[in-house]
């Protein structure tokens, strides 16, 4: 019973109290009409931030000035290395026959101009050497005849040769076939250019048409990269203007090529176009199918006030530099923005040139901007009453 006494005493005079908060609360006027609802309330803009030396070391704070520096409009793609097109052939037969021997038989093998390719059996070769030994043999029986019967079998001989060189056979087999008077079973063809076996499609032993692909070969000292670019930068794209390309395979390292095609159709469901880059590639580094990146100035570039891309503290609904001033303290500066390359961003407005601007740990001074803004505020919501704690001497 004593413990229930000492517990009423307790809780009696701060039910009282409280009671007379709210009565007194209830007939208070009110100016401001309905309720304000401290919830719903814009919060404070960011405040000036002072920082010592030795928090701007700890917290990595460096400085930069805003200055004028020529800018252009920066267009960035992903692309594909491919293969140059103008320089992949495909070798096909122009006679039947069988494959007796094969030279190159594999994909990705190399093949240098004039290697041997492939031995073939053709009766329609073996048919067209018989021809020119006898007109070879002809030649000989009428050398001491008749003028026209001479130019005949002349005629005969350079049909049977020029028939063989239609044919692929190389000078130097038609003239052996000459010297020695006898026909040889298998011809071997040779590379008219050089390149890598990209496509292989015969083996050792096959039959083969004429006209059928055989062999597809890429020369790779000059490849292509092929990207998108959206319909909106169409208007900074032409032809013969230089471009950065980067590949990660090559730890990022940048090449310059020029754009040499842009595709005269938009494609209705991406709105991108095709665009092509010619690149030089000296040790055969770039493979086609790597991916590469596409950087290049759209327009004329042209001088603008500009500072570090990593001095702007963009929200979503403001941009904010925080301005270094005479007296040493950081000023949150609203900015407008332009265009913006790799590492500057165009301001124009909100900055002067030569203020000096906080190029780094942005986001930690503008949190601590905000946090004195959050600790000011609060001493105007009831029976609050603080202020940011003032930074020792």
């Amino acid at each position: 019973m004593r413990k229930v006494k000492w517990v009423l005493f307790a809780v009696l005079p701060v039910a009282a109290a409280a009671l007379a908060y709210v009565a007194t609360r209830e007939r208070a006027p009110t100016t401001e009409g309905p309720a304000h609802d401290h919830a719903a309330a814009v919060p404070a803009p960011a405040k000036t931030v002072m920082l010592t030396a030795a928090e701007e070391q700890r917290i990595g704070v460096t400085y930069a000035i805003a200055e004028m520096t020529p800018l252009g409009r920066e267009i960035r793609t992903v692309g594909q290395v491919a293969f140059d097109e103008t320089r992949v052939r495909t070798l096909s037969l122009k006679v039947d026959g069988w494959v007796e021997k094969l030279y190159v038989n594999f994909t990705g093998q190399f093949v240098a101009a004039g290697a041997p390719l492939l031995a073939i059996y053709s009766p329609m070769l073996v048919t067209a050497q018989e021809e020119l030994l006898l007109a070879k043999r002809l030649e000989t029986e009428v050398a001491g005849g008749a003028p026209d019967a001479k130019i005949n079998a002349a005629s005969l001989a350079s049909s049977a040769r020029r028939r063989l060189a239609y044919w692929n056979v190389p000078a130097e087999d038609i003239a052996r076939i000459e010297s020695t008077g006898q026909v040889e079973r298998t011809l071997i063809l040779h590379a008219p250019e050089g390149g890598f076996v990209v496509e292989k499609n015969v083996l050792q032993g096959q039959r083969v048409m004429s006209g059928e692909a055989l062999y597809r070969f890429a020369d790779l000292d000059s490849v292509w990269v092929e990207g998108e670019v959206f319909e909106r930068d169409l208007s900074s794209v032409r032809e013969g203007q230089s471009v950065v390309a980067e590949v990660d395979a090559l730890q990022g390292r940048s090449l310059h090529g020029l754009i040499t095609y842009v595709q005269p159709t938009l494609d209705p469901n991406t709105r991108t176009t095709r665009v092509r880059v010619a690149l030089a590639n000296p040790g055969l580094r770039l493979k086609p199918g790597m991916y590469a990146t596409l950087i290049w100035r759209g327009g004329d570039l042209r001088a603008a006030l500009s500072v570090p891309r990593s001095a702007v503290v963009s929200t979503g609904e403001r941009n904010l530099v925080f301005v270094k001033r005479a007296d040493g303290m950081l000023e949150p500066r609203i900015v407008e923005l332009g265009v913006a390359t790799d590492d500057r961003i165009e301001i124009r407005r909100g900055l002067v040139a030569g203020e000096r601007v906080v190029a780094s740990a942005t986001f930690l001074v503008d949190a601590e901007s905000n946090l004195g803004a959050l600790l000011g505020g609060m001493g105007n919501m009831p029976g609050m009453d603080m202020t940011a704690p003032k930074k020792p001497e």
